[in-house]
């Protein structure tokens, strides 16, 4: 299989409208595949599922650079990482899927990224992609325990319910890092709850002085995860367009993590 010409990942994600809304119609157009096992063209798939000619065109091209589907003699067919998905390396394989899609964002924004999860009451931080011009942010505390401060924690903490989010403070009390820290309970459970779930979390200097980090939501099956990514302050003015990339590229690191 070629590989993709530089830019290419960006071209395909003009014209969908939205990570989850790409996602969805990603897995619409998989399911459309698996139900034509000798081949479909774009255009019958494109009837199929309701989609425009141009969108399954797109998703086609992108899923099968991730080799999920392929084109033989102008119809198209499931790939071969779905056979490797049912083998006992499922889990080596999506970690390292999951590494390359957030070394390839890393290498376009200029800057580190993260992977991060909520999972039985905790947070962790699974995946870090950084290098020596894009540098991860020093872990002064102990990120479990500072979800209240920083773009990833309040991201994650934004996507559980009330209950669940005072569980975590209970266990996890708000406490100053910076001195932009929110350390009102209070005032952060309102503001998690007035989050619009479209709209990236922000930490500006709150987990630690001279840093700036955005997260966006990846839902993937059960999974409560976010994409994440940190800068030095002096680039605080890149900041809104790093999450806006964040967003744009959920989608194909939620279809590596969802199947």
């Amino acid at each position: 299989m070629s590989t993709p010409a530089p830019g290419r990942h960006a071209a395909l994600d003009q014209g969908l409208t939205g990570p989850f809304t790409s996602l969805q119609y990603a897995l619409r157009l998989l399911e459309a595949v698996d139900r034509h096992p000798d081949g479909a063209t774009l255009v019958a798939l494109a009837r199929e599922t309701s989609l425009g000619l141009p969108t399954v065109r797109r998703l086609a091209e992108l899923l099968e650079i991730e080799g999920y589907l392929q084109c033989q003699d102008g119809g198209w067919v499931l790939g071969g990482t779905f056979a490797l998905l049912g083998q006992h390396n499922r889990e080596h394989l999506v970690r390292a899927r999951l590494n390359r899609k957030l070394a390839e964002l890393r290498d376009e924004l200029g800057a580190a990224v993260y992977f991060g999860r909520y999972h039985e009451g905790e947070l962790s931080v699974e995946a870090v992609s950084s290098s020596e011009y894009a540098p991860a942010v020093h872990e002064w505390v102990d990120f479990r325990a500072t979800a209240h401060a920083s773009a990833i924690g309040k991201c994650l903490l934004g996507q559980l319910d009330a209950e669940a989010r005072r569980d975590h403070l209970s266990r996890h009390p708000v406490a100053r890092l910076t001195s932009r820290t929110v350390t009102d309970a209070d005032q952060l459970m309102h503001r998690l709850e007035r989050q619009p779930a479209t709209v990236p979390v922000l930490d500006i200097q709150e987990y630690a002085l001279g840093t700036v980090c955005a997260a966006v939501p990846v839902t993937a099956g059960s999974t409560v995860g976010c994409l994440a990514t940190s800068m030095p302050v002096d680039n605080v003015h890149r900041l809104k367009a790093a999450a806006e990339l964040l967003a744009a590229r959920a989608a194909p690191l939620m279809l590596a993590m969802a199947v």
